[in-house]
């Protein structure tokens, strides 16, 4: 039995979920004494999967690949998970491993629990925790598979670094030609993703136009955070819809989450519960997000926001 992670990479770099996914394989290869294998797509640095537990990292490489495409890219795991007695893939939470996982689950004919957020209680059958309800509530999923996939829920395992010789081996694309439509999404280089970030910064309403938004860009970039925005805002065009988080936009699941000036529509709420820590900055105390949040300030985030980011350049420079 083997265990596979699909490794995802931007940019020429791999994912902090790809780092993640390999600490939280490499933890449950060492319960079973069983290899744990990568697979990219057309990326070539991968030695720094063996800093987390790697042994051995396939290599897709082909020129249709570049862009990600369901189809395509499930046919080529389908085809590695075959070749070499895989049992057990692991997938993130990203937007692109939802839309791969129930495709590569009927190709390869196995279980899949979504939104885990721990390591299984058992193997055999496997029963593992996962989030529900709209990160809600938690349930305990059984699968009687003999193979199954799991997606972990991002920031759920952290980064364990265990260093292996790792091996790298090379195999050509499998799938067949596919139409599909290419989603341009506007974000700086450089710029943290939402889906990566241990800290998001988000903004709503409050900060009352776009002129404004430097008060979020400011303290994200001390912080070394994402910026996200509520739905009013990107349906407003304030921000671009790449950053609209919520139900009904991208979830969150940060470390810490800081909402500014946003009401905390149900949606929205729904959609970053699985942030760990919630802090809410809101002239309002009537907010719905004070019921929700760890911490709040009821304050106006003009003259809030400026003074937090002061205190927090001072610290780190101190």
């Amino acid at each position: 039995m083997g265990i596979l992670i699909y490794a995802e990479s931007e940019n020429g770099k791999f994912k902090k979920c790809a780092l993640e996914l390999a600490s939280y394989g490499r933890a449950i290869a060492n319960q079973l004494g069983v290899e744990l294998i990568a697979a990219s797509f057309n990326h070539s640095e991968y030695q720094t999967l063996g800093t987390y537990g790697v042994e051995r990292v396939i290599q897709i490489s082909d020129p249709k690949l570049e862009k990600f495409t369901a189809e395509r890219y499930a046919a080529n795991l389908a085809s590695v998970v075959k070749e070499n007695g895989v049992k057990l893939v692991l997938l993130s939470s990203s937007a692109n491993a939802k839309y791969l996982a129930p495709l590569l689950a009927v190709s390869i004919s196995a279980g899949y629990a979504s939104n885990v957020v721990g390591l299984p209680e058992s193997m055999d059958p496997l029963s593992i925790k996962r989030s529900c309800f709209t990160n809600k509530a938690f349930n305990t999923c059984v699968l009687d598979n003999e193979l199954n996939i799991i997606s972990l829920s991002n920031n759920s395992f952290g980064l364990k670094e265990e260093p292996k010789e790792i091996i790298s081996e090379t195999k050509s694309d499998v799938s067949s030609e596919t139409n599909f439509v290419l989603e341009k999404v506007e974000r700086a280089s450089g710029q943290i993703t939402i889906a990566d970030a241990e800290i998001v910064v988000s903004g709503g309403r409050g900060l009352k136009g776009p002129e404004n938004w430097h008060l979020i860009e400011d303290l994200a970039s001390t912080l070394g955070a994402a910026t996200a925005c509520s739905k009013p805002v990107s349906d407003m065009g304030w921000r671009p819809h790449s950053e609209h988080v919520g139900q009904t936009g991208k979830p969150v699941a940060s470390n810490l989450y800081i909402a500014i000036g946003v009401s905390g529509a149900i949606q929205h709420l729904a959609g970053i519960n699985s942030s760990k820590v919630k802090l809410v900055i809101n002239i309002d105390p009537e907010a719905p997000f004070f019921k929700a949040a760890d911490y709040g300030v009821v304050g106006d985030a003009f003259e809030v926001v400026p003074e937090l980011i002061e205190k927090l350049k001072a610290f780190k420079n101190s």
